[in-house]
């Protein structure tokens, strides 16, 4: 007999997190357990109100899928069941853990890979002043990648003061759809010359048509415009990366298939994540294997992760445990 259990979470952020839509200072996550046969899955999702998305709405859909799951039917029919987004994702990532337990075997085995590495994570630098985003990289300079937050007037001081207090990291910037097409067209070769060597989501998603053919001096990748399979095919010609999230793919079975598409046609990977708890990160290091780019710091930017959580040795994530997930 299975069983579906799902609740609301809120876990407090150090300090705030900042970006060009707005700011917060909680993670609000939902967690979902399937258990069976004295097994327990288990995942975590965090509900965009970029995607219409809440709290609610995902704990509704979940409820929705609840005679489905406890059916037992498994994660390929998932897919065709419920829409892409968080609540998909929640459910995806526990039969994940609840299949690895069932089986008694890591969940990496059961994608395919005989193991995993730890990867290395880009570290966030939120949206603020130039001088604030220039002290919090100083204070992370010893990490080699940093991610900073823009989208709006006085960006190009942000990042040329962040360069001047990390001289040593590369740097990701990452607009979040705040800028115009003039904007990015003038500070894009300014960032290259400040060693910038990813930029991510300049436009809004939907109208970043502008960035077909257009010769950006750094790697452009796509984010907000690229949730499934479903959006790849617009983003060739306008990005050379993707940000795949398990949140916006709607979990790992298709972030999976989506990593392995946007590779066949030469884009680059980059895998993301909501700021969220080591339940969430988990999942992402199978993804993660592998990818140009990794930004998996949710757990980082919180005032305190879940126990017992993923083991962060500077910018280096260590595989999970199987007490946390997989």
């Amino acid at each position: 007999m299975r069983s579906l259990s799902a609740q609301a979470e809120r876990w407090p952020i150090a300090g705030a997190f900042v970006i060009a839509r707005g700011s917060k200072t909680e993670a609000h996550v939902v967690t979902v357990e399937i258990a069976e046969d004295g097994k327990v899955g288990r995942g975590e999702a965090t509900p965009y109100p970029r995607y219409g998305e809440t709290v609610e709405s995902v704990l509704a859909e979940i409820e929705e899928a609840r005679p489905f799951i406890e059916g037992g039917r498994g994660r390929g029919k998932l897919q065709g069941r419920m829409k892409p987004g968080a609540a998909r994702n929640a459910i995806d990532c526990a039969l994940w853990d609840l299949e690895a337990k069932r089986a008694n075997r890591r969940a990496y085995v059961l994608a395919g890979s005989p193991r995993l590495e730890p990867v290395q994570t880009a570290f966030t630098i939120s949206l603020g002043p130039p001088q604030t985003m220039a002290e919090h990289a100083a204070a992370n300079a010893a990490r080699p990648l940093l991610k900073l937050k823009i989208g709006g007037p006085g960006d190009l001081d942000r990042v040329e003061a962040v360069r001047r207090a990390a001289p040593g990291a590369r740097l990701i910037v990452d607009a979040n759809e705040g800028l115009s097409f003039e904007d990015f067209r003038l500070l894009a070769p300014e960032l290259a010359k400040l060693g910038v060597v990813l930029i991510e989501q300049p436009l809004r998603a939907g109208e970043d048509e502008a960035l077909q053919g257009f010769e950006s001096p750094v790697l452009l990748c796509a984010d907000e415009s690229l949730h499934t399979r479903a959006e790849l095919a617009a983003c060739v010609g306008r990005y050379g990366c993707v940000n795949i999230k398990l949140d916006k793919a709607g979990g790992l079975t298709e972030a999976l298939a989506l990593a392995t598409e946007a590779r066949t046609i030469g884009l680059q990977i980059m895998v993301g994540c909501m700021v969220s708890t080591s339940l969430a990160m988990a999942p992402a290091l199978i993804l993660a294997q592998g990818a140009e780019f990794v930004d998996l710091d949710g757990p980082l930017l919180l005032a305190q992760d879940r126990k017992p959580g993923l083991t962060y040795l500077g910018s280096m994530v260590e595989p999970s445990t199987p007490e946390l997930w997989g």
